[in-house]
């Protein structure tokens, strides 16, 4: 069995990008003040989970392709 690092690799920005997105829709929006207004967590959570899920889908791919 050979593993695909993009597996992993998407798994944990999965991961990270999950609780980052739920983190900036269920904070207070006054703690982005200092940003100009902008919710950088909930921005980056998303980028996150969304190159997560790319990666995770294309190790997923590559692993069912090798079967």
């Amino acid at each position: 069995m050979i593993l695909d690092l993009r597996f992993p690799i998407g798994a944990m920005f999965t991961l990270f990008g999950l609780v980052l997105t739920i983190y900036g829709a269920a904070s207070s929006p006054a703690i982005y003040a200092k940003s100009l207004g902008i919710n950088v967590n909930l921005a980056w959570g998303a980028v996150m989970l969304l190159f997560g899920l790319i990666m995770a889908i294309a190790g997923w791919r590559a692993m069912r392709a090798q079967k």
